[in-house]
């Protein structure tokens, strides 16, 4: 064995971790590695989610630019089969024009918008044809106060053409409110046309339109039209940051923990090699 300074024996660079190789630590590094794992694949995970974002706004940004249609004409028939085929068609720019029937709009969902709940107004319009569209007019204030639209923010009477954004109809998903299935009401928990189409007297096509613009124009009492979808990348990048950044310092603590554990073994054997130190001599009586 070499000799260190002052005569001290030295431990060889492997022989200092074998304490790694006891079960308990052997349990330690399991834990260890599988949160680096789970850590790894939560930032690739984030990574993954911003590639979703970015291919969605791309689409989003691809339909909205393709020159507005009617909305009986957004493409094949198929198309109008059902919404999930509508699903085609969402972010397209369309256009129609007819007379709103106010007589069977209703609020729908509960948006807050700078923190103030509210409610969507979601109003049918029938068309040239006797084709019908519901059209989501915007959003009102309602704090619980409405169980139906108001008579100020009522859909206005005669000829009007509206512009907007095709949207999915709304459904619910694992969890949220449910609506009644039979009956006529006049507050929907979502967007949802197809319960809509239950209580309008004609068929409705398979999707919404989000109101941007309107002709007669739509005046300071009427609803606060959506904005338009965000294209906002979101938080994800810094997420995936995140968690690699976590992923790199569990790596370099823990190999600082393992090596202070070593130099203080290392400490401990050199006082066993040394010995302890001789006691002072007791003075005779």
């Amino acid at each position: 064995m070499a000799e260190a300074a002052f005569g001290r024996p030295s431990l060889a660079p492997m022989s200092r971790y074998r304490f790694a190789l006891r079960p308990r630590w052997i349990l330690s590094h399991l834990f260890v590695l599988v949160m680096l794992v789970a850590m790894i694949a939560a930032g690739f995970w984030q990574l993954d989610r911003l590639q979703q974002r970015r291919d969605r706004n791309a689409e989003i940004v691809a339909r909205s630019e393709r020159p507005a249609a009617d909305v009986r004409d957004l493409g094949a028939d198929a198309g109008y089969a059902s919404t999930d085929a509508a699903a085609r068609f969402e972010f397209r720019r369309a256009t129609a024009t007819g007379t709103y029937l106010a007589d069977d709009e209703v609020l729908a969902g509960q948006p807050s918008r700078g923190g103030d709940p509210g409610s969507w107004v979601l109003t049918p319009l029938r068309l040239d044809d006797g084709t019908i569209v519901a059209v989501n007019r915007g959003w009102i204030p309602n704090g619980g106060r409405y169980d139906s639209v108001p008579d100020q923010y009522r859909a206005p009477s005669g000829e009007v053409t509206v512009s907007g954004l095709v949207r999915r109809s709304e459904a619910r998903g694992l969890i949220g409110r449910t609506d009644p299935a039979e009956g006529t009401l006049e507050v929907l928990a979502r967007l949802d046309v197809v319960r809509l189409d239950q209580q309008v007297d004609g068929d409705l096509l398979p999707f919404y339109l989000q109101l941007q613009e309107q002709v007669p124009a739509v005046g300071d009492d009427d609803p606060v039209p959506m904005e338009p979808p965000e294209l906002g990348e979101g938080p994800h990048l810094s997420y995936a940051i995140q968690w690699f950044t976590f992923s790199t310092l569990t790596v370099v603590v823990y190999a600082l923990i393992l090596r202070k554990k070593a130099a203080d073994l290392e400490r401990g054997d050199d006082l066993a090699v040394s010995g302890p130190p001789e006691p002072d001599p007791i003075p005779a009586p």
